[in-house]
């Protein structure tokens, strides 16, 4: 193989890796602690079409949210405490899941296999 088709073809593979790279599923985590409330989002893109669950760990604690289908690329989970909120279609979580200021969250597909990275939020506290 010659210097020029060698180069050529790691030009190619660095090129497909940055493609395929592109396109991996990716979510973000962002949550807030008050005496009385907690409240997590999760949100996912890249992602292929279908359906999806956000999970949340804090502590000991887990919740899971129901399956929700993607729009376009994306798909959003709401975990929240406040009454209001759940009425809106958050997933209802008690006022003390936040635990130790952080939050670590994933989404699953309709198999139950995790598609992004789990993701560890350090939690706005607001009194």
């Amino acid at each position: 193989m010659s210097i020029r088709s060698l180069g050529l073809a790691a030009a190619v593979a660095v090129f497909a890796f940055t493609a395929v790279a592109a396109q991996a599923a990716d979510v973000s985590v962002a949550c807030e602690k008050r005496s009385s409330r907690s409240k997590v989002s999760v949100d996912g893109n890249n992602l292929a079409d279908g359906n999806y669950r956000a999970v949340v760990t804090s502590g000991a604690g887990t919740a899971r949210s129901p399956f929700e289908h993607t729009v376009g690329d994306e798909v959003e989970f709401d975990f929240d405490s406040r009454p209001a909120d759940i009425a809106e279609g958050a997933t209802a979580i008690s006022p003390g899941f936040i635990q130790d200021g952080r939050v670590r969250g994933w989404l699953v597909n309709a198999s139950g296999q995790r598609v992004t990275p789990v993701v560890t939020a350090i939690c706005r506290i607001r009194r």
